[in-house]
């Protein structure tokens, strides 16, 4: 059962193959940060949290990182629309972001970086496009010049002389910025200070980054030069990945990554959400409203990644009542446990592929190999939840079950397990796990001081262990959210 991908880049389905044999490093391209998340994040990191997770469920050792994007001319909007500073509203809405991901059990990335810390690392990169004639400065900005690349156009499928075309009649030549450039579709690497905005020293003179080197800076600062999965979604396509790919393949001669992930968009209600149509939908919006935060999981999961999904009030009634049969079984073992004499502890707690390997899971990877097909997986933990619901009606009216206790406690193993890889959790499991600490849970103090275990290890590292003793906590049902100013906790 070979794992394979769909390449945006090559457009097919390919096996998956790694840089370093067992070690994925993957890079989503996360979010500028000027407001609150929406369903559109929300798909997006729900989508390549899942992917991750079934990566490392399959034996790879993940590394993972996510940026965001701190410095913008939205950014800059929105504080000046604040009365505030763009390092106020940045932290601000990283604060809120970290905040809905715990509520959408999102696990965080190994790193965050930021543009505005990695701005040494993206005047490097600049100067070395200079020095390869692939950039040139223009009056304090500095364009890429993306006729100098051969491939330019590699991952979106648009040709230059197509585009040139269609843009001729659009084209405003009086326009500054027209004028600065070579060609009219070269791109800016540096842009010029401007009154009263940050600004960075650099050699071309004071100025912030453009968006597209941001990226191409933090991923080969975080992760290297050639990586083995760059995701984001499909609107990245073209500008953005385009321009990344040109960036750092001149500079470099490899390949930035050699597979290219996206995911689909979100409608609602046939629509495209934005704000000027009236359907813009945050997380914390749906969540405030009453719906089941793994409801919301469950619709994102039911659709293939790659294609368009539409929220509709039908498409999440549904996608709850599917998660109140999900939740049945995940239950059972803590309803009916006892008296089918499992014993105390048995659950999520220390069961992982290696501990269960039966034909459900075997099932469960035969789909989901394919390209990642979370929604024929599921058709696996139904099948289980159903029996285990339907095994749990007849011990409460006969007493006793149809199937043997052992085969009952693999199964609801099973399905805890494979939940799991999806995310997919409920409030009973948390409080169950915390029973084998103690009769309230872990104490304030415990939780300290694995938080400050976990910020030891981070400092060295050892990232593996960092990750261990957050999943550790959030199986506990406590909630880390990382900040400037630390790490901050709360019970879910």
């Amino acid at each position: 059962m070979t794992l394979t991908v769909y390449n945006s880049l090559t457009r097919r389905q390919e096996p998956f193959k790694t840089v370093e044999p067992q070690k994925v490093k993957m890079y989503y391209c996360g979010v500028t940060v000027y407001d609150y998340c929406h369903l559109g994040h929300a798909r997006a990191c729900i989508v390549w949290d899942v992917v991750r997770r079934y990566l490392q469920f399959s034996g790879y050792q993940v590394r993972y990182v996510q940026n965001f994007t701190d410095v913008d001319d939205k950014i800059l909007k929105r504080s000046r629309q604040e009365n505030s500073s763009m390092e106020a509203v940045a932290e601000k809405y990283i604060k809120a972001y970290f905040e809905d991901m715990a509520r959408l059990n999102v696990k965080e990335a190994d790193e965050y970086p930021r543009a505005t810390q990695t701005m040494d690392g993206i005047k490097r990169l600049i100067h070395e496009l200079e020095n390869k004639e692939y950039a040139y400065p223009s009056q304090g900005d500095v364009y890429y010049a993306v006729q100098k690349f051969d491939e330019y156009g590699k991952l979106s499928g648009r040709k230059l002389e197509d585009m040139q075309a269609g843009a001729s009649e659009r084209v405003n030549v009086e326009d500054s910025e027209y004028q600065k450039k070579r060609y009219q579709f070269d791109f800016a690497l540096w842009k010029a200070a401007k009154p009263e905005e940050p600004a960075w020293d650099s050699p071309w003179g004071k100025g912030r980054p453009g968006w597209h080197i941001e990226c191409s800076a933090m991923v080969r600062e975080r992760l290297g030069e050639t990586i083995d999965i760059h995701a984001g979604g499909a609107d990245l396509i073209f500008p953005h990945h385009e321009n990344e790919i040109a960036q750092s393949e001149a500079v470099t001669g490899k390949p930035l990554s050699n597979y290219w992930m996206h995911n689909g968009m979100v409608k609602v209600d046939g629509e495209k959400m934005s704000k000027s149509l009236g359907n813009f939908i945050t997380i914390r919006q749906l969540l405030d409203k009453g719906v089941e935060p793994m409801a919301v999981r469950l619709f994102v999961l039911t659709a293939q990644y790659r294609k368009p999904i539409d929220f509709t009030d039908e498409a999440i009634k549904a996608a709850t009542n599917g998660w109140n049969t999900l939740k049945e079984g995940l239950v059972f073992g803590n309803k009916y446990g006892e008296k089918l004499n499992w014993g105390i502890g048995h659950g999520a707690l220390g069961i992982g592929k290696n501990a269960i390997q039966n034909s459900y899971i075997e099932r469960f990877q035969e789909a989901v190999n394919s390209d990642f097909n979370f929604s024929s997986g599921l058709s696996v933990l139904f099948e289980l939840a159903k029996e285990l619901a339907k095994e749990g009606n007849i011990l409460v009216h006969q007493g006793k079950t149809e199937t043997a206790s052992e085969k009952l406690q693999e199964m609801w193993q099973t399905l805890v397990t494979l939940a799991d890889v999806l995310g997919l959790v409920t409030e009973i499991e948390s409080e169950t796990s915390t029973a084998t600490a103690t009769d309230n849970g872990l104490s304030d103090e415990k939780i300290e001081e694995l938080i400050q275990k976990r910020k030891q290890a981070r400092i060295a590292k050892n990232f593996a262990e960092s990750d261990r003793i957050r999943d550790e906590l959030q199986v506990q049902g406590i909630a880390l959210i990382d900040s400037r100013e630390g790490t901050k906790w709360h019970r879910n």
